[in-house]
């Protein structure tokens, strides 16, 4: 990766790989997009340009201009907003990925989009769940990972397309607020521990979910998009994970340092479902053995980070 354009650049995920991709590769190598213009480090410290990825010809313009070699399409609807409009969440999901992957074929660009464990369904193994495995999910937002899983593989077989993915567990980060995904409630209940010390879940209690700390996620990207081509036998999409954890264990996590946080529950029907449709824990054996992923925060030492930071915010 040398010249970046990045699609939903002020998202979860977007606004920190952003800065982190500008402070490896530099700053005027990373092209941030987003439908949206807001005043953040994002469109403030590098090239920004406003993109509506639906838009192709726009989309294939600033590639072009700004002669790119890598495409990271990040621009999506997350689960339980996909849920509350699956129209949107296809047109948009799946309308944006193809013109993504249309823009790297045209100009022979790395491609990189991430999957999630939404990919799964209820009859998918939910307790180490392999990395070749059932995939029937039962969600708008599960169907568009499966068909972008399979799209992103058709542009490698079929067009020679370098596309790599990962499937992601829900992500935790300090830095931006979550938006519209199932797992949300586990980056929610930091923000609710130093203002309240106290958070209701909406997801029950025992339900069990993969996890991973924001950094883990960034460095697992770009690990894989620089790892050797001829050693990656699956591409699209690598199962990582750091923790499986419920609600009860990131409150216990917690209580080590705020003794009194009080957790209750008051379970969404409709989030719940997605969750219980989910994986317990997933199995990341082939991405560690084929280009050698590692987290490298587990629960205890994640909750200490996101405390101490989220205090000083």
């Amino acid at each position: 990766m040398k010249k970046i354009l990045l699609t939903g650049a002020l998202g979860q995920i977007g606004s920190e790989l952003t800065a982190k991709l500008r402070s490896v590769y530099g700053s005027d190598n990373v092209i941030a997009t987003d439908i949206r213009e807001t005043d953040s480090h994002v469109v403030h410290n590098g090239p920004f340009e406003k993109l509506d990825v639906t838009d192709a010809e726009k989309m294939f313009d600033i590639a072009k201009k700004n002669n790119v070699d890598t495409i990271i399409h990040l621009a999506a609807l997350l689960s339980a907003t996909a849920e509350k409009k699956p129209l949107l969440a296809w047109n948009l999901n799946m309308g944006g990925l193809v013109n993504a992957l249309e823009t790297a074929r045209e100009l022979d660009c790395q491609f990189f989009t991430p999957s999630s464990i939404g990919a799964f369904g209820p009859t998918t193994p939910k307790d180490k769940t392999p990395q070749d495995t059932i995939m029937r999910p039962t969600t708008m937002y599960g169907v568009n990972k499966v068909s972008g899983e399979l799209l992103s593989d058709y542009y490698f077989q079929k067009f020679g397309v370098d596309t790599r993915g990962l499937r992601f567990p829900g992500l935790i980060s300090y830095e931006t607020l979550p938006g519209g995904g199932t797992t949300d409630y586990a980056v929610e209940i930091y923000y609710e521990a130093i203002k309240n010390n106290a958070y209701t879940s909406y997801i029950g209690e025992g339900t069990y979910m993969d996890m991973m700390y924001m950094p883990d996620a960034l460095q697992a990207i770009i690990d894989l998009m620089e790892a050797d081509p001829s050693k990656l036998e699956h591409r699209n999409s690598f199962n990582v994970s750091a923790m499986s954890i419920a609600p009860e264990d990131v409150a216990a996590a917690i209580r080590v340092h705020q003794p009194d946080f009080k957790l209750d529950y008051d379970v969404d029907p409709v989030r719940q479902a997605i969750a219980e449709s989910w994986p317990d824990a997933i199995d990341s054996s082939a991405a560690k053995a084929e280009w050698g992923f590692k987290a490298d925060y587990d629960l205890a030492k994640m909750t200490a980070d996101m405390l101490e930071k989220l205090k000083a915010k």
